[in-house]
Formats: structure tokens, sequence, C-alpha cells
């Protein structure tokens, strides 16, 4: 049956608009990257498609949710029902982008809801949906839908059923001791893997730019995957970096990138030194010293590394429940990414590949 009235059609499918929007070449270079996020835009702003355009929509989708890209149409009654209306019992987390849900369904979804129709919140919502079309990659946070239609914008994900890697360390979950070390580096290497995906494999390359431990989720097995891409950037072939507004959370900034707004995947990867640094530690990447002083966690481990008081970095909650010689691989593989200077950090693929003792001549230099 016809609806009478525009506003009685499905909502916008994000997904279809992706679909549709001509698709930008592995060559893309800024403007054209630009163009296609305000088109994206454009989009979401309509809300509605033709009656002929919903049915292209449908087709669409048919024809690719049985391959490689396994999205699910939802609509916002779906949505309101299975998060039992965004009641605030179903509530799993809120950051500065949205606050995200638990939905029951067979094999329950997480719904990020967008807080408000700001430009700069319209603009990260499309950057996500963006790069979230782009990848798949067994440590990347899988994509299962969206809604987008009048004042609400929605992102459907696999829940996590637990949780982040930062409830673990530093939340509730922290007292249960959940994480014993082979879960730790296992952690570490998917996260790692993940980022090398964004930077080696995606096409173009992306820089996260707000790696930390509250966007590293974990599935029912504690398999990581790398999550919240609203900050992310897309690096056109050929460009080594990029000038831009910083984003992020402080601790885990790269200093060049803090300092100058200089990003590139470089950036990342001191991030991810810092996160190793938690992994291993169990330490929030800035404390406060007596006086108002603040520390960074690189700070406090390096003197200890120096001393050769390498245990004294574990977790005191693991005992002697770790391997000696994998924590002192962390803990190198950590500084060398968190190094000050760029040019002396390794790219995620080595760092994967240091992980697993198999760069062992890139760490003589440091240990």
């Amino acid at each position: 049956m016809t609806p009478k009235n525009k506003d009685s059609y499905p909502p916008v499918q994000l997904f279809v608009l992706l679909r549709l929007l001509p698709r930008v070449p592995s060559t893309i270079d800024l403007l054209s990257f630009t163009t296609r996020i305000e088109m994206l835009q454009r989009c979401i702003c309509c809300c509605c498609f033709s009656l002929e355009g919903r049915e292209a929509a449908r087709r669409s989708n048919k024809g690719h949710g049985g391959g490689g890209y396994p999205w699910e149409i939802y609509t916002l009654k779906q949505l309101v029902h299975a998060t039992r209306n965004f009641h605030e019992d179903n509530k799993l987390g809120e950051g500065g982008f949205g606050t995200v849900y638990w939905g029951r369904t067979n094999k329950g979804i997480a719904v990020k809801r967008l807080k408000a129709m700001t430009a700069k919140a319209e603009m990260e919502f499309a950057v996500e949906v963006e790069v979230l079309g782009r990848v798949r990659h067994k440590n990347l946070l899988s994509l299962r839908g969206f809604y987008a239609g009048g004042e609400e914008r929605l992102i459907v994900y696999d829940y996590m059923p637990n949780h982040s890697l930062l409830s673990h360390l530093h939340g509730r979950r922290s007292a249960d001791l959940l994480l014993d070390w082979p879960r730790r580096m296992q952690i570490a290497i998917g996260a790692a893997e993940g980022l090398a995906y964004l930077h080696h494999e995606a096409t173009p390359h992306i820089i996260h730019r707000d790696v930390k431990t509250s966007n590293v989720l974990l599935d029912a097995d504690f398999c990581a995957k790398v999550a919240d891409f609203g900050f992310a950037k897309l690096i056109p072939e050929g460009v080594s970096h990029l000038t831009t507004r910083v984003k992020g959370t402080l601790g885990y900034l790269a200093p060049e990138y803090a300092m100058w707004g200089k990003v590139a995947e470089s950036c990342d990867v001191y991030s991810f030194g810092v996160l190793l640094l938690e992994i291993v530690s169990a330490r929030k990447p800035i404390e406060k010293l007596p006086g108002g002083v603040k520390r960074d966690i690189v700070q406090w481990a390096a003197p200890l590394v120096e001393k050769g008081a390498w245990e004294r970095i574990a977790d005191p909650r693991l005992g002697e429940r770790f391997e000696p010689a994998e924590l002192r691989n962390a803990v190198a593989v950590a500084l060398r990414c968190a190094d000050l200077n760029p040019d002396n950090r390794p790219t995620m693929k080595e760092a994967v590949e240091l992980l697993k003792g198999r760069g062992a001549r890139i760490l003589q230099d440091l240990v």
C-alpha cells in the first residue's frame, strides 16, 4: 500500500545511500572525499526516498546483503522495541558522540543514538558510516545497519558481551580480574591487527584518531574489536600526513598532533603504545601526583625500564602470573610505539610482528 504522505515513508537507510552514491576510487583526493561526505549529509537531511527510490534501495540491499555487506534494514519501531524505548536500564555506555544501548534480538545488538542534531555530530555520523561501509576485519567492530529519519540518527552494531577493555582495566569489571596474561596479549595483538588493517589494507588508508581502552570492545571470546570511527580520517594515496583540528583523548595524543594538529598513521601508533602500557599495567594514561603535577604512563614506565625493573610495570593484581619475556617484549614495543619522535615509531604492521616475537632486531636498540 502506498503511504499517504512522505512522513510515513520508511526512513533513509544510510547503507543504501552509500551504495547509491558514486564510489570513491582508491586514488581519491581530499576534495572528492569531502564532496562525498557532503552528498551523504544532504541525502540524510532529505530523510525520505521517492517510492521509486525506495524500491531501488530495497533491490540494492537485497543484492548486497548476501555478499560482503550483510546490512540489515531497521525501522525506528524495531529499534525502539529492541531497546525498550531507549530505557536507562539498557544503557551500555555514553560518550561525546552519543549513547549506546543494548537491544534485544536473536543475537543481541548495540544501538548508538546520536545525542544532538548539530552539524558537527552529523558530520561525525556520516564519517563513521563512510568508514564502517569500507572496512571488514575480525578485529574491527562489525556494522549491522542504520536508521536515519526525522531527528533520529542510529547506528546498529554487533553486541559485545564483554563490553570494553576500559571496564576490565579500570571499571566495575576490573575487580573480577577476567583479563589474565594470555587474554591481555590476545587483546593487544588483536587491537594491533585491527589498526594495521586500517593503515595498510583499507583503501584509502584510515587513521582512527581516537585509539583508547573505551574504544576497544571485547566479544564473548575476549577478541578485541576496535570501535568508534567518528573521528577517523581517510588518507589519500601518496599523502603522508594531514593538518587538521585536534580530536581525541588526552593521554593518548601523539605530541606532534596535540601541538600542531599534524596527523598521520604514526599518531595511531603512539596511541596504541599508550594503550599497550595500560593493558600490561592497568594504570591510567595520566595520573595526578602530589602538588597537582600530572604524569603520563610513558613517563612512569620509561625510568623503570632504565633500571631493569620490568616486573614492576606489570599489573600488581596479576601477581607473578605472567610470562617475564612476554612482559619485557610488550613494554619494549609500547615504548617504541610511544616514542616522542614519530620517525622512530614502528608501523602498526611492524608492531604486530614485534608483539608476536618476530622482530627482535628492531627491539635490540631499545632494550
